[in-house]
């Protein structure tokens, strides 16, 4: 049988898991799970699991937890040699190329992200104008992580029909 399953988490590689901890709970409010921890290979259970997902090449690297206000889960993963693309929104390949929060104050959110070094990639906008208030922008963190920000739950603007006229 199939049946909806609820999301865990997401992962997401940064230059440096200690600023970025602090960035994601001092201006997305997440709550700290576990502070950024050195994981090296070795033969415990996480150094195994590593090896697995990573293959035998890998050495170190740091890594936190933290949690939305629904419970969802955002790792923060620092490797040795991290690598910034030049294009960090490449939305034609297969992957993840963003993720998003809820928040109903998109405009503040998105003003408090660009203060503390992100960006805002685009104006904030309607999905109805004028019939309801529901709003999203597309912004970057400091690391060029796309975070989109809807002002209302993924369940209400979709179930209203928001790519209909």
């Amino acid at each position: 049988m199939t049946y909806p399953r609820a999301f865990n988490h997401i992962g997401l590689s940064v230059p440096d898991v200690d600023a970025a901890f602090k960035w994601y709970t001092d201006v997305l409010g997440l709550y700290p799970i576990m502070e950024p921890t050195e994981i090296a290979r070795d033969d415990s259970a996480i150094g195994i699991m590593c090896d697995d997902v990573f293959g035998e090449s890998w050495s170190k690297f740091k890594i936190c937890h933290l949690a939305t206000a629904d419970r969802i889960g955002i790792e923060l993963f620092e490797f040795p040699d991290n690598q910034t693309p030049e294009n960090n929104l490449e939305y034609k390949k297969t992957g993840i190329f963003h993720f998003c929060i809820t928040d109903p104050d998109v405009e503040g959110l998105a003003e408090k992200i660009v203060a503390t070094g992100g960006k805002q990639r685009m104006p904030v906008r309607s999905y109805y104008p004028g019939e309801k208030p529901y709003r999203m922008v597309y912004c970057e963190d400091p690391w060029g992580n796309i975070i989109e920000i809807y002002s209302h739950s993924y369940e209400l603007t979709y179930s209203a029909g928001a790519y209909q006229d």
